[in-house]
């Protein structure tokens, strides 16, 4: 009689989707991000073979995937990673190659080399969206006037009160050059040099309390919440805390630094085959414009790009909200990702040792993540 129980629950197992099958397990960064790519990618791409997705979160880094790939004990089969450190990833050999043809042809048959953005398809990683770190800024905080330009946000005579910015070396360094009148095309050259980076961290040292962030979602919090007036952060992030939540706050496209996001296989990762069939499907036209419909986060494809439409919710016409708008994108930062590839490593020492005798000195710390339940991990 046992056994023809157990005869029974296999066979109905069989015939539940995704009941046996391997879970895809993914990497990317929470909060309304991940919300959106639950809508857009997850649940469809379960829906359409029966694998489960579960979706774990970080705020970015090599760190853990070097001690994973090290141990040969890697937890995840994708990764979603700025191409920054993808490249250096996959220069330190962290990453499995990715086939040039992996990507899916465009509707009308135009092949994917053609229908992405240049430079998308790379060694081990192929970006499907272009996103921004900008500025956003309380719209009820200075009455009678709003920040303009980039150097506002080093204006605090001004513009006064506390700032938030992510603990980390990109983007600051070249706001701060941006803020002492270095133009655009001369940034990364200067960067490089003891007297740029000098500058810069001088820029950065003049600002007093500074919230110092890690977590995508605790710049949105902080705002949101009066403890900042202005805060850097993702354009997608404050975004969605302005139509979803009514936050009244206003984001300054003057000075954003756009990046490409990837999708990366790590080494030694279990399911690579699963892996490569959801790259595939996430990266297809059809995925990424429903993921642009939901956060407003630029398609890496031109076939892609032309369809996006309205927010499936506030009916908010999305294309007004990607950074590569040309309303948006006329003052913008292309991040120079090969010379942060080339640099990581000693960016971020520097970076390090000069926040560490700041903080000593004035008491600042990072502020702490936003709550687990404003970053579901299955929304």
């Amino acid at each position: 009689m046992g056994s023809r129980r157990l005869a029974a629950l296999l066979l109905l197992l069989a015939w539940i989707p995704g009941a046996l099958a391997e879970p895809l397990r993914v990497l990317s960064w929470g909060g309304a991000y991940e919300r959106a790519q639950q809508e857009a990618l997850f649940t469809p791409f379960s829906e359409s073979n029966g694998t489960p997705v579960e979706v774990q979160r970080y705020a970015g880094g090599l760190a853990e995937l070097r001690q994973a790939v090290e141990a040969r004990e890697v937890p995840w089969d994708v990764i979603d990673m700025t191409r920054s450190q993808a490249m250096a990833a996959c220069d330190e050999g962290l990453l499995q190659p990715l086939s040039p043809d992996l990507a899916a042809p465009a509707p009308d048959g135009t092949p994917a080399e053609r229908d992405f953005m240049p430079g998308a398809i790379g060694d081990c990683a192929l970006t499907h969206t272009l996103f921004a770190t900008v500025v956003a800024y309380r719209s009820d905080a200075f009455p009678g006037r709003r920040p303009t330009r980039i150097a506002d946000l080093f204006d605090q005579r001004r513009f006064p009160g506390p700032r938030a910015l992510q603990r980390t070396p990109a983007v600051n360094l070249e706001w701060a050059l941006l803020a002492t009148g270095v133009p655009h095309e001369e940034l990364y050259r200067l960067l490089s040099t003891p007297r740029g980076l000098g500058l810069a961290l001088e820029r950065l040292d003049a600002l007093e309390e500074i919230h110092w962030w890690e977590d995508g979602e605790t710049p949105v919090r902080l705002l949101t919440e009066g403890e900042v007036v202005m805060a850097s952060g993702y354009n997608g992030r404050f975004f969605d805390a302005m139509i979803s939540r009514g936050a009244p706050i206003e984001i300054l496209w003057d000075g954003q630094v756009q990046e490409h996001e990837t999708w990366v296989i790590p080494r030694h990762a279990d399911n690579p085959d699963t892996a490569r069939e959801f790259i595939r499907f996430a990266t297809s036209t059809e995925r990424l414009v429903a993921l642009a419909r939901r956060i407003p986060y630029g398609p890496a494809r031109a076939s892609a790009a032309v369809r996006v439409g309205s927010h499936p919710q506030s009916g908010v016409d999305m294309r007004l909200h990607i950074p590569t708008h040309p309303l948006n994108a006329e003052r913008a930062i292309t991040k120079d990702e090969t010379w942060y590839a080339r640099t990581l490593t000693r960016m971020d020492d520097y970076f390090a040792e000069w926040l560490s005798a700041r903080q000593a000195r004035t008491g600042e710390a990072s502020a702490p993540p936003a709550a687990a339940d404003d970053q579901p991990v299955a929304p």
